[in-house]
């Protein structure tokens, strides 16, 4: 083999060497698509929606996201403020019956005060509180998102079928998020299967009278 080939073959090696390289720091910066959607789920959807379908968007978002509340660790809880939290929250279950605006603008206000309480950012924050708690619990974060958007709906009528409906269903949701950050659980996907959030009802020992995933009940 002469001289001018070894050299065309060690340019060639070096160039291929230099292009996998460079992808793979690229994926390394990215997160990676694939890893991105196993760590954020349906809310992974949600950032490509919120970018008009736009993935490169989306995962730059996301990164970000990873970026800044990544290394937050949540602050543990004393029992009797868990159990203030817990008793405040079944008593707005209670509320919805007669009163869903009102239960729904509380549901969304002990999440913001709870979250703040485990150390996420401050309650006067919601996007950068929403941000932390999308990265620590992907899976139900959307509750919270819909429970804050029914609070912050003022048209149509209060007692109207559809509008109570979505109340309802917004509690519900959003009672995933509040049972994860009340029991330190980091992300239900980790516990499939306990089907312990199934019902809407949170365990406390007292009977819980308004609010369960079937529908509005009357004690």
């Amino acid at each position: 083999m002469s001289t001018v080939m070894i050299i065309v073959l060690i340019v060639v090696v070096v160039v291929l060497a230099a292009a996998a390289f460079a992808m793979l720091s690229r994926r390394r910066q990215n997160g990676g698509g694939g890893s991105l959607k196993r760590r954020f789920g349906p809310e992974y959807d949600h950032a490509v929606a919120r970018h008009d379908g736009d993935t490169k968007a989306a995962e730059r978002d996301l990164n970000e996201r990873v970026k800044r509340h990544g290394s937050l660790r949540p602050q543990p809880l004393e029992p009797a403020t868990r159990k203030q939290y817990s008793d405040r929250w079944n008593l707005a279950q209670e509320r919805f019956v007669d009163s869903p605006r009102e239960a729904v603008t509380e549901a969304d206000r002990l999440i913001a005060e709870l979250a703040a309480a485990r150390g996420f950012p401050d309650a006067g924050h919601y996007e950068d509180q929403l941000d932390a708690l999308s990265v620590h619990h992907s899976t139900h974060v959307h509750g919270y998102r819909r429970v804050h958007r029914a609070a912050l709906d003022t048209t149509g009528s209060e007692e109207g079928r559809a509008g109570t409906e979505e109340m309802r269903a917004a509690m519900v949701d959003a009672r995933e998020l509040f049972d994860a950050l009340i029991t330190d659980e980091p992300d239900s996907r980790h516990a499939a299967g306990s089907g312990k959030h199934l019902s809407g009802k949170h365990t406390t020992g007292k009977r819980s009278h308004g609010i369960t995933g079937r529908g509005v009940q009357h004690g």
